[in-house]
């Protein structure tokens, strides 16, 4: 009796190691994050960037950008925008700042009281555009202006000023501000120090103390974020809703909760980033947060999001902040001249659109 082998499957292909890489998001912005340490650790290697407070300096940007930028690709994702972001930081600075310093309001009540009417404002932004069927990108292109008047109006209203100070006075020991403000690891600063990994000053103090509070919070909405849109029925929901709303809807999605949390969820980490800068600098001002919307967005598309919604990676999306963070800083550490930073975001949006659009027809031809 001779032994047959079984006849392969046609119905099953085989896919090349490029093109499942093709599949990933975070294909483009990986490859920018290797070309640009390795153009800073060629020109800047040797000026401090690569440093112990190098390091975190640049972290730390980073960071600042992720906690919006992962929002922001999440609402990209459910194919919309929220251009409130940064008018939302400095308008959440202010209602955390306020009640603390001028009302006498224990910090923690103040904290809460500010992610609370943040989150309203993006609840109420998610409402009108599932109800109105207007596009996100006009209502909330329309609320970043209504929230920074707010914010200059009432600043002025309440406290004769623009720029309100002081409030590390009165966040001292309090439970909350704790979670915002200051690091983490400062004991084991002092022993890389101590082992000579790190620099210290001649006191022997570390010249890194710690883990800023904003580095924390962004790795942590990261993995939960990833996880949740990756692992959970919500993901699926939010992929379902930017990939076409109207199958969602027939298959019973519910495309409006899932607009509608994920602008609340803008708002949150708008707040979050707004109380990470309140108890890092102990003041508040009217102009924070002024065209970072558009640096989130900016981000996000490098990080492999497509702006018709439907396909993205949170990843990716933390991925194009650290771009922009180690070139920020990289900018400062070559000492060429900063105006050149905004041209390479420009030309960075332009090129990861047109890669993502490559990338997309390469995405619909392997699915036909």
């Amino acid at each position: 009796m001779v032994n047959v082998a079984p006849a392969a499957d046609e119905r099953v292909r085989k896919v090349s190691a490029w093109k499942r890489m093709l599949h990933r998001p975070e294909l483009g912005a990986l490859s920018g994050a290797v070309l640009v340490f390795v153009f800073f650790f060629l020109t800047a290697g040797d000026s401090g960037m690569f440093a112990s407070d190098g390091i975190m300096n640049w972290t730390t940007v980073s960071a600042q950008l992720g906690l919006i930028a992962i929002s922001a690709c999440l609402l990209m994702i459910a194919g919309e925008f929220d251009l409130s972001i940064g008018s939302m930081i400095g308008f959440a600075g202010m209602m955390m700042t306020i009640p603390a310093v001028y009302w006498g309001w224990p910090v923690w009540l103040a904290i809460l009281f500010a992610f609370t009417g943040a989150m309203f404002i993006g609840y109420l932004i998610g409402y009108i555009v599932v109800k109105t069927g207007l596009p996100s990108f006009i209502v909330s292109l329309a609320f970043l202006f209504i929230l920074r008047g707010l914010t200059i109006a009432l600043s002025i209203l309440f406290t004769n000023r623009t720029i309100v100070s002081g409030v590390n006075n009165y966040s001292e020991g309090d439970w909350l501000a704790a979670a915002f403000g200051g690091t983490i690891g400062n004991g084991f600063f002092v022993w890389l120090a101590d082992m000579g990994i790190i620099s210290s000053y001649n006191d022997g103090t570390p010249i890194v103390t710690g883990v800023p509070m904003v580095i924390v919070w962004c790795f942590l909405l990261a993995v939960i974020s990833s996880w949740v849109l990756l692992r959970t029925k919500y993901g699926n929901w939010i992929f379902a809703t930017g990939g076409d709303s109207k199958a969602a809807r027939n298959v019973g999605v519910p495309v409006d909760k899932v607009k509608i949390s994920l602008f609340m969820f803008t708002a949150f980490t708008a707040t979050v980033y707004a109380a990470c800068q309140v108890f890092e600098f102990g003041s508040a001002s009217a102009d924070r947060g002024v065209l970072k919307e558009f640096e989130a967005i900016i981000a996000v598309v490098i990080g492999g999001a497509l702006l018709t919604g439907g396909y993205g990676s949170v990843i990716g999306a933390c991925l194009g902040a650290l771009i922009f963070g180690v070139v920020q800083m990289g900018i400062f550490f070559t000492g060429i001249d900063s105006d050149w930073f905004r041209v390479f975001l420009g030309s960075m949006l332009l090129i990861a659109v047109l890669f993502n659009n490559y990338i997309r027809k390469k995405v619909t031809e392997a699915k036909h």
